[in-house]
């Protein structure tokens, strides 16, 4: 029965492992895309307001 138990947490924690994984990809690329995105709204920081 204790084995049966193990076995269990074992797969619940793997399986939450994955599910975060999972979600720390769509963190990762909704990021990316703000990044991506802000970079071209406000360009390269203040190098080309310079004289």
């Amino acid at each position: 029965m204790l084995l049966w138990i193990l076995l269990l947490l074992l797969i619940l924690v793997i399986f939450g492992f994955g599910f975060a994984m999972q979600a720390l990809w769509y963190v990762a690329a909704v990021l990316l895309v703000a990044w991506i995105v802000g970079f071209f709204r406000h360009g390269r920081g203040r190098a080309r307001s310079r004289p």
